[in-house]
């Protein structure tokens, strides 16, 4: 299996130099047709926006490295993020509301988890339909209303800044660092490679797959529940459909940073990449055109280049 990070490491440069050529591109049209966009007091309010999707790709790295899926996390997302604010409501102080966020979170990606890890069922199929389910369970125990009126502490933990960022910015930071050095440096990360690459050798091998695949689904639905208490303080309201759609900007971000579908290949740092094409491009098309319409299609548009990318990036490392 020592061969595994290395090749990974020899993919990941190539792929990342591509990303910064397409990143630099991007911003260097954007300051030829809107120059206001690129200044750096409007980089910075807009940063505000991305800081929730980044979150969430940390794990989902994790996950697509194993040649995983999950698409429930958006839903998983609002579930939590309306049991915070049914607690709430319900008198709960705000620390035990967040809380239960976050349990219901991880108990989410719990129950992928087994499925995926102890009954075998393909990821895509499972959080395929937990992804409705959560979803549908957010609606029906929320009767579809927003709960709003937090305490001011708890706004500040979405809405505060420290040095220029706020605390989701801070906490991504410090994730992404972990999660470099987790695959870069350490046994854990090795044993991810090895699953995507193969997962039957894997076993062979002596590695708890299924106790990995589990831990894995726990922690994007525990990071999924962190994310909900942080969007929702930053927007002051909890509803059923927050996050709508988010699993596809996250899945996207990840794949257009370099980590393949097919498992083995992938790092933090090409997905913070990705992260910055999907946020950027999103919010010059806003900027300039204010067409969501347009924004879902660049979007798709992306997904399917980075697959075509990621492919690309492939047959060169075969090649050399």
């Amino acid at each position: 299996m020592s061969h595994l990070p290395a090749a990974t490491r020899h993919f990941r440069w190539w792929h990342e130099a591509v990303l910064v050529v397409l990143a630099a591109g991007l911003m260097g049209w954007a300051s030829w047709i809107e120059p206001g966009f690129v200044s750096l007091d409007t980089q910075l309010a807009l940063s505000t926006h991305v800081w929730e999707l980044a979150l969430m790709t940390v794990p989902m790295t994790f996950i697509i490295i194993t040649a995983g899926i999950d698409l429930s996390i958006a839903s998983t997302l609002a579930l939590s993020a309306v049991t915070l604010g049914l607690c709430f409501q319900a008198g709960a102080p705000i620390a035990l509301a967040a809380a239960a966020a976050v349990a219901v979170g991880a108990a989410c990606g719990a129950i992928n988890g087994v499925f995926v890890a102890a009954l075998r069922v393909h990821p895509l199929i499972v959080t395929l339909a937990t992804m409705a389910a959560y979803r549908g369970a957010a609606e029906g125990i929320s009767l579809a209303r927003p709960v709003s009126g937090f305490p001011a502490g708890f706004l500040a933990v979405g809405q505060g800044s420290l040095a220029g960022l706020p605390p989701a910015g801070w906490l991504f930071v410090a994730l992404a660092l972990a999660a470099a050095i987790i695959l870069a440096r350490m046994p854990f990360g090795r044993r991810l490679y090895a699953i995507g690459h193969n997962e039957q050798a894997a076993r062979f091998s002596g590695i708890a797959v299924g106790r990995i695949k589990l831990l894995l689904y726990t922690l994007s639905g525990l990071m999924a529940g962190v994310t909900a208490v942080i969007l929702v303080a930053h927007r002051n309201t909890a509803k059923a459909d927050l996050g709508s759609g988010m699993e596809l900007d996250v899945i996207t971000a990840v794949v257009l940073g370099g980590t393949s579908i097919f498992g083995g290949r992938g790092n933090i740092f090409g997905t913070v990449l990705g992260v910055l094409l999907i946020h950027e491009t999103r919010e010059l098309l806003s900027w300039r055109w204010n067409q969501d319409e347009l924004t879902l299609v660049v979007i798709g548009v992306l997904l399917i280049a980075s697959v075509l990318l990621n492919r690309l990036c492939q047959g060169r490392q075969k090649a050399d």
